[in-house]
């Protein structure tokens, strides 16, 4: 059995990644009912309600789901407590040191993953006793690793240097880009941004609906002297990258940044002024499709894409 079902109870092996505004209660059950494991994203939540996400997804849902939690918050201690009093069974760290809580958890009995930029953090997370690892390639959105490695030249690093569960994340959309992530040494893959603008995402439509309509280029990774973030190019982009060209100092870029700016952008719409996290691949992705579709649509052509090499006789030379 793959490694990444049995550790997860799930059907297939695709995990959604818990994305700030955009994956809420709704869209982790949604992807765990599909037969892969929803993540509900803690990091755009306060801890009353991620409570109440956690909640609702139980009642939504009787197949596993797990929450995502950036060891940045501020309000750590509270959120890890509501997860453990609500036994949730599946968590995974980001955005800090895995020792800080992986102990705390497994003595709790949850599973912990933990997630990576670099073969040298992976096996930091073998020795803080993690259970599963996710190697995060430059394409993804959102907050990204500052070695800017392509999930190309990750995985097969990343497996080298662990013989733990791996999660392969960063550009991965489709069924043949999980199908090469898996040949590459993966046991599985996390995605983001095809989730993120699913019908069942919290993301507010008119995001979604520019995400479908950005090409190629559209998005470049910014804010690197703060936490390193892929953003969508718009005004606030551009302000931003100014004041980069410009020296800007940290300070001066969380001014900048201010509160609020990425719900602003993907939860409320702003598109212009709003800070909007998306992955490279949304290039290829052209329309707004129901969680049950996406999922339907990554096993099918994760399907034929392996006959073809395998029995096709496609690639023989």
């Amino acid at each position: 059995m793959n490694r990444v079902c049995a550790l997860f109870d799930i059907e297939f092996p695709v995990i959604q990644a818990g994305m700030v505004w955009c994956s809420g209660w709704k869209l982790a059950s949604a992807v765990s009912n599909a037969g892969g494991l929803g993540l509900i994203g803690a990091g755009s939540m306060h801890p009353e309600v991620l409570e109440e996400h956690i909640i609702k997804t139980q009642n939504a849902t009787t197949k596993p789901f797990g929450v995502n939690v950036p060891l940045m918050y501020p309000e750590l201690g509270e959120v890890m407590n509501i997860i453990a009093n609500h036994k949730v069974k599946i968590v995974f760290t980001s955005a800090g040191s895995p020792k800080l809580w992986t102990a705390w958890l497994k003595e709790r009995g949850i599973t912990v993953v933990h997630v990576v930029s670099s073969s040298f953090f992976a096996e930091k997370c073998e020795a803080a006793g993690v259970d599963a690892i996710v190697a995060e390639g430059f394409e993804a959105g959102g907050h990204n690793g500052r070695e800017e490695t392509t999930t190309l030249a990750l995985i097969p690093s990343v497996r080298k240097a662990t013989s733990l569960p791996l999660l392969a994340a960063g550009g991965i959309s489709s069924g043949e880009s999980m199908l090469a992530c898996m040949a590459l040494g993966s046991d599985g893959v996390q995605i983001g941004t095809r989730f993120a603008i699913s019908e069942e995402s919290s993301a507010h439509p008119d995001f979604k609906k520019l995400i479908t309509e950005i090409g190629e280029g559209g998005t470049k990774l910014s804010l690197k002297k703060l936490a390193p973030v892929r953003l969508v190019k718009n005004n606030f982009f551009n302000l931003v990258d100014i004041a980069e060209q410009n020296a800007a100092t940290p300070e001066e870029l969380r001014d900048l940044l201010g509160k609020g700016r990425a719900k602003k952008g993907m939860f409320e719409g702003d598109l212009e002024n709003g800070e909007l996290e998306i992955g490279q691949v949304s290039a290829q992705i052209k329309e707004v499709l129901p969680v049950n579709r996406i999922m339907e649509n990554l096993i099918s052509e994760f399907q034929v894409a392996k006959r073809e090499i395998i029995e096709g006789g496609k690639y023989n030379f």
